[in-house]
């Protein structure tokens, strides 16, 4: 089987919100997707991208389908006083797993993070993501059991 990374381009974002809800599924989450495609794409590609995609296709026959995706961002570290990268999501389609895809699409990552001279690339995962925790330690990443997700969601209520 034969896979590709790329930067997602004008035209990919609806690809990419259907990869965003495949995840949403996965991770039992489908009540949290709200938006579309069309906010996608303002905010990927419009006059201020405030984030960006990486795309995994599987080559069948000449058709390029799209099996999985990162999606992230810069973030900025005060006590390195450097930029870094934050992944927002990273997500495999099931029959493409375990096949190198997932381990691509980080490549390409960590090959942005250092080319902009990043301190650090950064991302949450769910505590019941066993194998994801896995797959992570295997690369090298640290779980850092000390810091705990805090979140405000707009529009407030009250």
């Amino acid at each position: 089987m034969s896979y590709s990374v790329r930067a997602a381009a004008p035209g990919d974002e609806q690809a990419v919100f259907t990869l965003i809800e495949a995840l949403a599924r996965y991770a039992r989450l489908s009540h949290e997707v709200s938006g579309g495609a069309a906010a996608l794409r303002a905010h990927l590609f419009g006059a201020r991208p405030v984030a960006e995609a990486l795309l995994a296709e599987h080559d069948v026959g000449g058709v390029k389908e799209a099996v999985g995706f990162a999606l992230f961002f810069t973030n900025y570290s005060t006590f390195r006083t450097q930029p870094g990268i934050y992944l927002e999501d990273l997500f495999v389609v099931d029959g493409h797993r375990r096949r190198g895809v997932g381990r691509a699409l980080l490549a390409e990552l960590i090959r942005i993070a250092e080319a902009r001279g990043a301190g650090r690339l950064e991302w949450n995962v769910l505590q019941w993501n066993e194998s994801a925790i896995a797959f992570y330690r295997r690369l090298g990443a640290e779980v850092l059991p000390d810091y705990r997700v805090c979140r405000l969601s707009f529009p407030r209520a009250g």
